[in-house]
């Protein structure tokens, strides 16, 4: 096949649901061959994850309810970029320091990812976060929700690789975010991006 690819023109829209999080529409959008074809399209927020790497080789892990799977699923501490004004660095952090009880002086940049690009723009950034101290005890977050409950956990990396492997981490971000960290740790860190890097979306 030759020549540009083609452009995929929008011809209509409609908004099916619009919420907090996400929005749905059904939209009408022209095909290579010639016809137009609809797609339903979730709008999301956009959300950051955080793989929280400790001084022993080890990655910080929270298990939680999500009900949309009806089961707790190991996963790194993440959470929507939803406050207004709040940069990508500034949310991991505070999702870091509310999920985990930790506060990191290092941040890079691990990986960017599309978690559903079939049928969704959401984008996570997936950090790692280095050179951990914990929250004081009287300034941590007090979890409500599906966080009431929370569990944490260290596990060494090579440990939380061989549980995605095992098929007990599904998390998307999660299995993404840490083997990415331990290639890049293979890697002795350099493949790592400035914290701050332009995000595409």
């Amino acid at each position: 096949m030759t020549g540009e690819p083609h452009a995929h023109r929008l011809v209509s829209r409609r908004r099916r649901y619009a919420g907090p999080v996400f929005t749905v529409y059904t939209d009408e959008i022209t095909m290579p061959g010639g016809g137009v074809a609809t797609r339903d399209l979730l709008e999301h927020v956009g959300a950051v994850g955080v793989v929280a790497y400790d001084g022993d080789g080890r990655v910080v892990l929270v298990r939680q309810y999500r009900h949309a799977v009806r089961r707790r699923l190991w996963e790194l501490p993440a959470g929507l970029l939803d406050v207004a004004g709040e940069n990508p660095v500034a949310a991991a952090a505070r999702e870091l320091a509310e999920e985990a009880d930790l506060v990191a002086a290092r941040w890079d940049l691990l990986v960017d990812l599309h978690t559903t690009p079939g049928m969704s723009d959401e984008m996570i950034r997936v950090f790692l976060a280095r050179e951990l101290t914990p929250v004081p005890a009287d300034e941590r977050h007090t979890r409500h929700d599906e966080e009431a409950d929370l569990e944490t956990g260290r596990f060494d990396l090579d440990e939380a690789a061989a549980m995605v492997f095992a098929g007990a981490i599904t998390n998307g971000p999660t299995v993404a975010g840490l083997l990415a960290a331990a290639r890049a740790r293979e890697l002795g860190w350099r493949v790592l991006r400035p914290a701050d890097a332009p995000l595409t979306r």
